[in-house]
């Protein structure tokens, strides 16, 4: 197209906006259009010309889907990823194309981060929108997602550069929860514990989710708010992130992996490195006045005596010594939770209790914790117990000459072959595999906007340049992804192989017959 985003001066690889189109209008109150903006220290003129590019893209676009403005533009030289978190509130990505092998992404992935930073900032602040309605000054808001957004990406950050999902990655899906598969003694004990600890509370709205390892094992929460706090706590309350003190975030670099393994693909080399540690000191937006907590920040959370994990994020009660408990909002009630959560060996148990329900603040939460601990302790090691005879270890979901990738979309789940086995693929497997599912997203993409039947079924098989067979089938919300290194030379042969794997696993989802 022959389009280029502005120079980005001081920093090159990435540039990452969040705008108000309603806002700054008028001439010389441009500035108030930007909300965020990343690396923080480039000029307010390059700022202005990437924001006010996108806003025009976003514009002209318009014309032709005014249901749906542009997710992506692809330029000579830069790709632009577009996200409209709220109506009117974008958030854009600008990532620079490259010659190097490495800087070959999927659009969508990139989307999903972007979406993924609004889900989360949802659930510790709420909408952006209410935050301006707010403060129309825009300080509030600026003031919080400055932090936020850079604690975010500070997962990715690898030595001076911001490593973000690329080819690599493309047998993993954000936005999506893995569950641990349970027998039916074990199922009938999990929704035992379910019972008590929603009881026990005293609270009559109370939610739940129990994690085993980085696993889910049960939910009563909705879709959205499962995967909003399921990706929290894999992030920073799991024992893995409380042992290591470094999180992955939802799907990315989890799992054990050899270390000269580039888990996370190199796609921007942004020397920023100085803008994570010295946060406070280079926010454009940070204000003490507005007491900003930083849920993501790392090495925050530890087990206490009790089991219960605490944090200091939230700050103290007044007058006490003693941390506040954490509180989110349900994006499906719009409540205000307490967040309480318990750990005993590898089970994670988080109970979410609205604050309309606690009258007398830290000590009707401490009473909570305590009626937990008295009448779900026995139930909490037996569940822990048999959980852990079951777990066939980090690889348990691997199958023997395959690399897969299996994804529900009506319940967002998903299930892939273990970090440490993706990475014994050829790199030519992967990004054959990566085209394959840009053609997949492309499809699932016209078929949304054009209304048409979402349900019908898509195969695609492409044969890699080192001859592994790289095969995706979508049906009825379910998509296989599977990468055969070790096929025969027949589409025949891997066709066989496909039909096998979803025969025994799949419980013949996606065979032809």
């Amino acid at each position: 197209m022959g389009m280029a985003s502005a120079n980005s001066g001081g920093s090159e690889g990435m540039e990452l906006c969040i705008f108000d189109l309603r806002r700054g209008q008028q001439e010389g109150q441009e500035l108030d259009k930007i909300l965020f903006f990343f690396p923080a220290d480039l000029p307010f003129s390059t700022q202005l010309s990437v924001i006010g590019l996108s806003e025009g893209l976003i514009t002209f676009t318009r014309i032709f889907s005014p249901e749906a403005a542009c997710e992506v533009i692809e330029a000579e030289r830069h790709s632009h990823v577009f996200y409209e978190a709220e109506p009117d509130i974008w958030m854009v990505m600008v990532v620079e194309k490259s010659k190097e092998a490495e800087a070959i992404w999927r659009v969508e992935a990139l989307r999903e981060v972007l979406k993924e930073i609004h889900s989360l900032f949802m659930m510790f602040y709420g909408p952006v929108r209410e935050m301006l309605e707010k403060d129309p000054s825009g300080g509030q808001i600026r003031a919080h997602l400055y932090p936020f957004v850079m604690d975010y990406l500070s997962d990715f950050l690898v030595g001076k550069k911001i490593q973000l999902p690329s080819f690599r990655d493309c047998l993993k899906e954000c936005g999506t929860v893995q569950m641990l598969t349970v027998g039916r003694e074990a199922a009938i004990e999990v929704q035992s514990l379910v019972r008590v600890l929603e009881s026990g509370a005293g609270a009559t709205h109370c939610y739940s989710l129990i994690l085993f390892q980085d696993l889910l094992v049960s939910t009563t929460l909705s879709p959205d708010d499962t995967i909003n706090l399921f990706a929290y706590a894999v992030q920073r309350l799991s024992p893995r992130a409380l042992s290591s003190g470094v999180s992955s975030w939802s799907y990315l670099r989890r799992g054990s992996t050899p270390s000269h393994v580039v888990v996370g693909p190199t796609f921007a080399t942004v020397s920023v490195s100085d803008q994570f540690h010295q946060l406070h000191a280079t926010s454009p937006s940070q204000d003490n006045s507005y007491h900003v907590k930083r849920p993501l920040q790392h090495n925050r959370w530890s087990k206490g005596k009790d089991g219960f994990l605490v944090t200091d994020i939230w700050g103290t009660e007044t007058g006490s010594l003693i941390p506040s408990t954490p509180t989110i909002w349900l994006q499906q009630t719009g409540e205000r939770m307490y967040l309480c959560a318990y750990q005993y060996k590898s089970l994670t148990l988080i109970l979410l209790v609205p604050l309309s329900s606690i009258l007398n603040g830290e000590q009707g939460v401490s009473l909570v914790k305590q009626q937990v601990l008295e009448n779900a302790s026995l139930k909490i090691l037996k569940v822990e117990e048999k959980l852990s005879k079951g777990w066939g270890g980090e690889n348990a979901y691997h199958v023997s000459g395959y690399r897969y990738l299996l994804i529900d979309d009506d319940r967002n789940v998903s299930r892939a072959s273990p970090p440490a086995k993706v990475t014994t693929l050829a790199k030519e497997s992967l990004l054959a595999m990566s085209k394959l599912r840009e053609e997949v997203d492309l499809e699932k993409s016209r078929s949304k906007w054009d209304n048409a039947d979402r349900d019908k079924d898509l195969e695609i098989c492409i044969r890699a340049k080192n001859n592994a067979w790289v095969i995706a089938r979508t049906t009825r919300g379910k998509e296989l992804y599977m990468v055969l290194e070790r096929a025969n030379e027949t589409l025949l042969y891997a066709s066989d192989a496909f039909e096998r794997f979803s025969d025994r696993y799949c419980g013949g989802a996606f065979s032809l017959d």
